[in-house]
């Protein structure tokens, strides 16, 4: 097994499809990212980058290559909604000494191992937000996957972030010493307005803002940008056809950001009912990154997974009922960094604990994340979709922890891990 993966990783670095024949693909069932029942009997037809037709009773055109997947269900390439490449657990090393101490090769031959382990998993595309004092790292990952250098899934980088000046950290130092910060720090509605043109030219796929945060270590959250910076980030990502995502735990700093237009809203933690409403009807998603809650609670409040979760985890979850309730439209992310990369499932468990049934947690994860982000190749398993395709053991529509088994996936056509 470790041969073939070695071989299949080879031919995926080398930019040279693991096959030039048509590839039939057999598995028990395949859920298409849209409809929540799996449609049993049917087949995959992959041709080139792309698949070339999906239902019951297809016959193996000459020459392709048939490969059969007894016992899985196929499901569209998985796409991560909020991840951190660049970061690794915190229960192995505190944020800010990765931030401080940890060297930029360091942190960057990490993100390249965590890209591989992401895509051994099923998710072939990821939405990174923000490398956390790794500046403009991101971009060049995303370079080296695309050129078949690195193994990795499909990168949307938010590359550095924006927060209002004094208001992130790393903090606890000597004050009007410079100290490096996790991201890039505004100040005014023309700072942001600087900030976004400059990381769009530098790469960014998209524009993230720290819509709330605490201004001194052990203080709560407090709304930290304004109404007018934010959208200040907003018009311009808008503007160059990017979209604009804000973490946001408070109240008043989600009704900021809703007001500002972003297009998502990452944790939302102290959302209420009128703040999910307005979300609602903007059709502003919310990322609720439960799985990062659970992990908090593991790291600092020695929680050991049993009920009742600690009260920071049961916030998380009602809000999440909230957003539900209200309609808000869901984004699958977990905030994978502060957990270990490639447990990207971790959300979707939590978010299945939380309350959403496994098929509209599936639905999330495929075709939800790519509507959200505008992706209008993937997502799902349809004729013209590009051929990312993820079959895993059992049924994940009764119960979505059948991801965390991965027999198979495909990636563009060519076979990334097969078991």
């Amino acid at each position: 097994m470790k041969i073939l993966h070695a071989l299949l990783s080879l031919s995926l670095l080398s930019g040279v499809p693991a096959a030039a024949e048509p590839i039939l693909l057999r598995p028990a069932q395949v859920f298409d990212g849209i409809d929540p029942h799996p449609h049993t009997g049917w087949s995959v037809l992959v041709d080139g980058d792309r698949i070339a037709a999906v239902g019951p009773n297809l016959a193996a055109p000459t020459g392709a290559r048939v490969i059969d997947l007894a016992g899985t269900t196929l499901i569209p390439g998985m796409i991560e909604g909020h991840s951190h490449l660049f970061l690794h657990p915190y229960n192995e090393t505190l944020w800010d000494d990765q931030v401080l101490h940890e060297p930029l090769a360091l942190r960057t031959a990490r993100a390249v191992v965590h890209a591989e382990k992401t895509l051994d998993a099923g998710f072939t595309t990821e939405r990174d937000l923000g490398t956390e004092g790794a500046g403009y790292a991101d971009v060049g990952l995303r370079q080296a996957i695309n050129e078949g250098i690195v193994p990795g899934p499909r990168l949307l980088v938010a590359t550095k972030a924006n927060v209002a000046r004094g208001a992130y950290g790393p903090k606890g130092f000597e004050p009007g010493v410079p100290i490096p910060q996790g991201a890039e720090e505004i100040s005014g509605a023309d700072e942001m307005t600087r900030a976004a043109r400059d990381q769009i030219a530098a790469g960014a796929d998209l524009i993230k803002m720290y819509a709330d945060y605490h201004y001194r270590p052990h203080e709560p959250s407090r709304p930290t940008m304004t109404e007018a910076e934010m959208a200040a980030g907003v018009a311009v990502a808008h503007d160059a056809g990017r979209l604009a995502a804000a973490h946001a735990t408070t109240a008043e700093g989600m009704r900021r950001a809703v007001a500002a237009g972003v297009d998502t809203i990452e944790h939302g933690y102290g959302g209420t009912a009128d703040v999910f409403k307005a979300m609602a009807a903007k059709h502003i998603a919310l990322c609720p990154t439960i799985a990062a809650s659970e992990a908090y609670a593991r790291y600092f409040q020695n929680w050991n997974g049993q009920e009742p979760a600690p009260e920071s985890v049961q916030e998380n979850r009602r809000s999440f009922r909230l957003a539900l309730q209200a309609g808000v439209p869901i984004c699958m992310g977990g905030d994978v960094g502060v957990f270990a990369h490639g447990k990207n499932w971790l959300e979707m468990e939590a978010m299945q604990r939380a309350g959403m049934p496994a098929p509209q947690v599936l639905i999330a994860a495929t075709s939800g994340n790519a509507r959200i982000f505008h992706l209008t190749d993937r997502g799902q398993v349809k004729p013209d979709m590009l051929a990312d395709l993820v079959a895993v053991d059992g049924d994940p529509t009764k119960d979505v922890s059948a991801v965390e088994h991965v027999r198979f996936v495909m990636k563009g056509g060519q076979i990334v891990r097969q078991q």
